[in-house]
């Protein structure tokens, strides 16, 4: 009997780390957290709000806005999986999803609640009048009796400022009209990162709304941002394999303590401190994790961090010729002598060939065609861009064009340039200024 118990509870490897990489990659992707971090109030305010619909059958509506990836969905959730933990409210609460960039009017909308609400037998071929008809006979057909005992419906509206955009706002008209009349137990929920939301609305819509508003900004510093890393790779209590769950965990206390890690969160933080990018990061480290990787290391967050931060323009670069990287030298050079102004390809050349000239013996000199055919085809790559404005009349070796890149950007990518010349790195890191 106890070996048969033993056997039960222990889990082999390969077991574990495919429960771990379950468990982490949903709640990476569905932004699926314990509680939200540092929004406490918020929090109360929608669980408040919801839940006196949801239990107390009142009409209510709020709008969510914060930048893209605040948190808000993550917010409602959350909240919403804390209330549907209630039995009363598991039974009786209906809910349904729309999303701006889905459902671009308001008969492809309607259609839409109508599928989620269930109720598609029993419109059937039913013909109505108006868009406010539709909505009051599928809330009708919702309630169980009594006007007290009619079911809740959550209204969920993500992009909320692009229903503002429908013909004459009808969805956000009757959908907010029902929320304020006493007829069924509604709550609209719109979530949105325009803060002007709100004068995109029309008169008769916006005397509607309740006015009520959540700002998520995440306003957390970068303790806080250590503690959401750490928060959010830690595996729950109720793992099937404790032994493993509390050998995972201690390794991420220790982690999360290395100056190194610090650095790279830090770099992360500065330049963004939203949810999503972090999961990013957190989804690339755990992907590294398998049976012969057990544990996140250090080297497993640098490179999930460095594909991440990846420059596209710099990995361009990696794959130029030679010659094709002296012409970008070259320009690097003449930025830094005329300032940033523009320049031409006959500019380019001369410059080129002066450093062909102090290098003869070790540089081949390149025909002008060839060279002008490399010019091209960083004009291809969106390496340099013709000016604005610029005439289709002159000669391309006079057309002015633009660099598009960083002079660090430039010396980061010859670092790593496989076999390049010496002559050419250091005619790249000599200044002309």
């Amino acid at each position: 009997m106890s070996k048969r118990k033993s056997k039960d509870n222990s889990f082999s490897l390969g077991e574990c780390i495919t429960k771990v990489q379950m468990i982490l990659r949903e709640r990476f992707c569905h932004h699926l957290p314990g509680k939200p971090f540092g929004v406490e109030a918020q929090y109360k305010n929608l669980m408040d709000l919801l839940k006196q619909t949801a239990v107390h059958g009142e009409s209510n509506s709020v709008l969510i806005v914060g930048p893209r990836g605040a948190g808000k969905t993550m917010l409602l959730k959350s909240v919403l999986k804390e209330l549907t933990e209630m039995k009363q409210v598991k039974e009786n609460l209906l809910q349904v999803h729309l999303n701006g960039l889905l459902q671009t009017d308001d008969k492809i909308a309607l259609k839409e609640v109508t599928r989620q609400l269930k109720l598609e037998n029993v419109v059937g071929d039913k013909v109505f009048g108006s868009f406010a008809e539709n909505l009051a006979f599928l809330l009708e057909a919702l309630r169980k009796g009594s006007r007290s005992s009619s079911r809740p419906v959550l209204f969920i509206l993500d992009e909320f400022d692009l229903f503002a955009h429908h013909r004459n706002q009808t969805l956000l008209y009757n959908l907010l009209d029902v929320a304020q009349s006493a007829q069924t137990p509604v709550a609209v929920v719109g979530l949105t990162c325009r803060l002007d939301v709100l004068e995109l609305l029309e008169k008769r819509v916006k005397s509607r709304f309740s006015h009520r508003q959540i700002h998520l900004l995440n306003t957390f510093g970068f303790k806080e941002y250590v503690e959401i890393f750490q928060q959010q790779l830690t595996l729950p209590k109720e793992f099937p394999d404790g032994r493993f769950a509390q050998e995972w965990n201690q390794n991420i206390q220790s982690l999360c303590k290395d100056k190194t890690v610090e650095d790279i969160l830090q770099k992360h933080f500065n330049s963004s401190k939203d949810f999503r990018s972090l999961h990013m990061v957190l989804m690339l480290t755990l992907s590294q994790v398998t049976v012969s990787n057990r544990n996140i290391g250090l080297t497993d967050l640098l490179a999930a961090s460095r594909l991440c931060t990846m420059d596209s323009k710099a990995n361009v670069l990696h794959g130029l010729s030679v010659l094709e990287f002296c012409l970008i030298i070259a320009m690097k050079h003449l930025n830094s002598i005329y300032e940033g102004e523009p320049f031409n390809f006959e500019m380019v050349y001369n410059e080129f060939q002066k450093f062909i000239q102090r290098r003869t013996h070790s540089m081949h000199n390149f025909e002008k065609p060839v060279i002008l055919k490399a010019f091209e085809h960083l004009h291809q790559l969106e390496l340099i861009k013709p000016m604005d404005g610029a005439s289709t009349r002159t000669q391309k070796e006079y057309q002015l064009v633009k660099l598009l890149l960083d002079s660090s950007q430039i010396m980061d990518a010859l670092q790593k340039y496989p076999h390049c010349p010496t002559e050419v790195q250091l005619w790249a890191s000599s200044s002309l200024e």
